[in-house]
């Protein structure tokens, strides 16, 4: 969805804001922060609600925050998927939260350039959190002219489980290493009727798979000018990718319907043992019933002859959750400052990781033994080679398209010319 954050989006939702008029997603919200001038009040924005893995832990450890600073009020909003269009609407109102959980990705790219949020550069030093935050995590948050978009929090790893019982049953005893033994899998699957890879072609869980396909003839840094550029058919080795990609749907490595599913429906079918395969980062692992986590293994997907990556791939990203900080939050700072340190501290990362099973952008030695699918992903180590996430490098504005494009491509009889203008289509308004 494009960011609300520009000229044009700050003029209309400015002023439905400032004329009473409902906003979808902050009905119920009492359009977020209020208190926001007491600074004894902290207010926070987050998706770690329901039961989204770490949000129980989230609750506990803020629990555990209020008991330590009685002289301190927390007041903590939830939303899912729209916590970005809500943030912004509140923006306009000047009534948004002080400290904001959330990925980057999509509209929270720009946030920063855009000062929606500050930048956390001084913050990082001022705060002595540089070195608990993994390098690499800092990388990732950090812009195209240095600024330190948030501080980085959770990551993920994103391999590929493969249910070895369901695959034994019919009669598939190794884990796939190519796309000729994916495809033979998938037969011998189908036989039995059994979906080989289930995916959310219809939303980001597809278009994330189809990324990481394409890259099959793609180094990073080609990768990274291809997202960033949207040339499908002028980079070398992208048309490959999506031949291949091709290839494996015709040859009906997909589960039936693919282009009409969603991230849940994924879901479902890999817990259920509808579907033997699934690409899942460690949000969806820890998810995994206990019955088929247990016949369950970890890997990469299969790559083709010629590929550029020596092993089978696995996405990592350090960007599922980073602690922003809004205009807001800047003027009590130091209640901000409080919050964020407790956040940081060893024995609340260990939580988030021993209780939550989530993968974290912070140094420690914990590991989510409670979680096998999520300890094990996090052992995967160099077994396993790592293409690149495009959330970084996809233009904002080309992120929907682009899912709208993926359910193009995971529809039986779509050609690969026709796949590419679908993706280039993304990025003609970008």
């Amino acid at each position: 969805m494009r960011s609300m954050l520009n000229r044009r989006g700050f003029i209309s939702a400015g002023a439905a804001v400032a004329a009473g008029v409902a906003v979808p997603g902050l009905s119920g919200c009492g359009v977020l922060g209020g208190d926001e001038s007491d600074p004894d009040t902290l207010v926070l924005h987050s998706q770690l609600g329901g039961t989204a893995p770490g949000s129980a832990t989230f609750r506990a450890v803020l629990d555990t925050f209020r008991k330590e600073n009685p002289g301190l009020r927390v007041k903590s909003l939830v939303n899912g998927d729209e916590l970005g269009q809500v943030y912004e609407t509140s923006r306009l109102a000047h009534k948004e939260a002080d400290v904001v959980m959330v990925n980057l990705y999509d509209k929270t790219v720009s946030w920063t350039g855009l000062g929606a949020t500050v930048a956390m550069n001084g913050y990082l030093d001022d705060w002595g959190l540089r070195k608990r935050i993994l390098p690499a995590a800092l990388t990732e948050w950090t812009d195209e002219k240095g600024r330190l978009r948030a501080l980085p929090y959770i990551a993920s790893n994103w391999p590929v489980a493969f249910n070895r019982a369901a695959m034994h049953q019919a009669g598939v005893e190794e884990i796939p290493l190519t796309g000729d033994a994916l495809i033979a899998a998938a037969r011998k699957l189908r036989a039995k009727g059994t979906a080989p890879v289930t995916i959310g072609g219809n939303d980001w869980t597809g278009q994330k798979l189809l990324a990481q396909i394409i890259q099959s003839f793609l180094a990073a840094p080609q990768a990274k000018k291809l997202y960033s550029t949207g040339d499908f058919s002028g980079i070398k080795g992208a048309r490959e990718g999506i031949e291949y990609f091709v290839e494996l749907r015709d040859a009906g490595v997909f589960t039936d319907k693919a282009q009409g599913l969603t991230t849940d429906s994924m879901t479902t079918q890999f817990n259920t043992g509808a579907a033997a395969m699934e690409s899942a980062m460690s949000s969806a692992l820890a998810r995994v019933p206990d019955q088929v986590a247990a016949h369950t293994e970890v890997g990469g997907w299969p790559l083709p002859s010629g590929a550029v990556h020596p092993k089978p791939t696995i996405l990592r990203t350090f960007t599922v959750s980073g602690f922003w900080v809004s205009p807001n939050g800047t003027k009590k700072i130091e209640t901000v400052e409080k919050f964020v340190r407790f956040m940081y501290r060893p024995d609340v990362i260990a939580r988030f990781v021993s209780e939550g099973g989530r993968d974290m952008a912070v140094r420690t030695d914990t590991l989510s033994d409670g979680f096998p699918l999520v300890a094990k992903a996090q052992k995967l180590g160099d077994s396993v080679s790592q293409v690149v996430l495009p959330d970084l490098y996809v233009p904002p504005s080309a992120v929907q398209p682009m899912i709208q494009a993926t359910s193009t491509a995971f529809t039986p009889g779509t050609s690969a010319r026709r796949i590419i203008s679908a993706l280039e289509g993304a990025y003609r308004n970008a």
